[in-house]
């Protein structure tokens, strides 16, 4: 059995692909691109709140790495 992604805008909604996501926040008309026009304000302090990683391994061939890679990372101990 496949398992299912689930939506990250609406809470116990299975992802349909719908594209939402990828909207950006400033003009809903464009797909977002990380030009993070949206968190430059000019202000001293900003902050946006993650509540959830989600890592399913695609797109760490593009930049040489697995997921043994990231595991080893991971379970590297912190240099003091």
């Amino acid at each position: 059995m496949t398992e299912r992604r689930m939506c990250v805008l609406e809470d116990g909604k299975v992802c349909d692909d719908c594209g939402q996501c990828n909207l950006c926040d400033l003009d809903p008309t464009k797909i977002c691109d990380n030009c993070m026009k949206c968190v430059r304000s000019g202000a001293d302090y900003n902050a946006i709140e993650i509540d959830e990683i989600i890592d399913d391994g695609t797109g760490l061939e593009e930049f040489g790495h697995t997921l043994e890679d990231l595991e080893n990372l991971k379970n590297r101990e912190d240099p003091k």
